[in-house]
């Protein structure tokens, strides 16, 4: 076939690129050798998110039942049905992809794609045959895979990574996660919450290292309370599989061997190259080096979403992918990701967007900050969820919003706002003047600007 796009990968950057130009009214192709949707949709974002709604509800009735005037008794769980309800989500919405394909007459072409010349795609399907297909453009979005520890490969059964995390058959006594990123912390919230015991292991000196600082402090004693182990400031320095359970020496504060039945690994991933043409990669990472136009260095091959680099989240993918197509058409000037939210969705959620406090004073920005509890909330307190704070960042003298850092109950939903004003460049003032509903949590992100600009209400 001849096509205008083709795009290699099914993902969120995948499947989106492709519907953008099928909506110019080119002719597409997406090849994917698993399912539509990606490691998001299928492995990631969705699935988790499904698994964490049950843990929150678990922990809430099982800890929690007495503060509602709730009494509940024999409570129990079955974990086949648990990690079943995720499957059920991420198949409902893999066919919805299927479906949009099909809507906008977008080829979906099973199998393993491969650049074997510029214009060419041959595909090897899962029998092994190979057929070739010409494009104008080609649009690479193969994504990236979980990223083993040396010494310590991944077999699927006692080491493993997120993709088999959320697919366990039997739920494990106790569970050994080495990485405290966005991936390791949620896994730890969700086997916490069903009695695993969990032990986390972090290199860095805080829990979610990139996020800010007094988040991640927060984040960190709110998981202990609960019963998680947290090794910070500590590294892998042996590992041993037997088959039966991980054994790994750590050295941070001491030097201890910890074991478990399973171990986790989360410290990162690597890329998923497709074969053929050579194409110019990074040098810190391999990842795919593309141009200011998404465009690698052979001429109508084009690369977005996680095989470009960091930052690996999905929405950041798709917004890739629209830019790349929209200027490989001539419809705009692409645009590279500058600002973008990071959440994570364990309890309490932390989100973000911007610059840390850590950030600003390292580039020697004069600043303000505005903070505000949860615990000073009427809504917070009405919903019980007392637990964390908004934290605003505005630049001086001018009062515009350089970052924003939420930790605690559904900051991964209020992160937006403070996307949009960034966006339409809002100061602290025009937030100031924005009437927020009453009783809400996102008003405290108007809370916060009080704070800011001197003039607190409620603190």
């Amino acid at each position: 076939m001849n096509y205008d796009l083709i795009v290699i990968g099914g993902g969120p950057a995948g499947y989106v690129g492709a519907i953008r130009g099928a909506q110019l009214g080119k002719k597409v192709a997406v090849v994917e050798n698993d399912r539509a949707g990606g490691t998001c949709l299928n492995w990631g974002c969705i699935p988790t998110k499904a698994l964490l709604k049950n843990a929150e509800v678990y922990h809430t009735i099982a800890h929690r039942a007495a503060e509602f005037g709730l009494k509940v008794e024999g409570l129990s769980y079955d974990w086949s049905v648990v990690v079943g309800r995720s499957r059920k989500v991420a198949d409902k919405l893999a066919g919805g992809i299927e479906f949009l394909f099909k809507k906008n007459k977008i080829d979906y072409i099973r199998g393993t794609g491969a650049i074997s010349a510029p214009g060419k795609v041959e595909v090897t399907d899962k029998d092994g045959a190979k057929v070739t297909h010409d494009a104008a453009k080609i649009l690479v979005a193969t994504g990236a895979k979980t990223r083993p520890m040396p010494g310590l490969p991944f077999n699927g059964k006692t080491v493993i990574g997120s993709h088999e995390a959320m697919n366990l058959p039997t739920q494990p006594k106790e569970i050994l996660i080495v990485g405290a990123g966005a991936i390791g912390i949620e896994f730890a919230y969700f086997f916490n919450a069903f009695g695993t015991k969990v032990t986390v292991v972090e290199m860095q000196p805080r829990v979610l290292p990139v996020e800010d600082d007094e988040c991640s402090a927060l984040l960190e004693k709110s998981l202990t309370k609960a019963g998680i182990r947290i090794l910070t400031n500590t590294k892998v320095t042996a590992a041993k599989d037997d088959g039966k359970k991980v054994s790994l020496t750590v050295e941070g504060a001491a030097t201890e061997t910890l074991e478990a039945e399973v171990c986790l690994v989360a410290i990162g991933v690597s890329p998923l190259l497709p074969g053929g043409v050579e194409l110019k990669l990074t040098d810190k990472g391999g990842w795919l080096n593309t141009d200011a136009n998404y465009e690698t260095n052979v001429k109508g091959v084009y690369g977005a979403g996680d095989i470009i680099g960091p930052p690996w989240l999905a929405h950041v993918a798709s917004y890739e992918a629209i830019q790349a197509v929209e200027g490989m058409f001539g419809k705009i000037k692409p645009k590279k990701v500058t600002v973008f939210p990071g959440c994570t969705y364990c309890q309490p959620q932390v989100a973000s967007i911007g610059l840390t406090e850590r950030d600003a004073k390292a580039k020697g920005l004069k600043y303000k900050v505005g903070k505000f509890p949860y615990s000073a909330s009427g809504k917070a307190l009405a919903v019980a969820e007392p637990e964390g704070f908004v934290k605003i960042i505005y630049g001086e003298p001018h009062g515009e919003i350089i970052g924003a850092h939420i930790i605690g109950s559904e900051a991964t939903e209020m992160i937006a706002e403070m996307g949009l004003a960034i966006t339409l460049e809002a100061t602290k003032d025009e937030i100031e003047s924005t009437i927020h509903a009453h009783p809400t949590l996102a008003e405290m992100l108007h809370e916060a600007t009080g704070v800011a600009l001197g003039h607190p209400i409620h603190v």
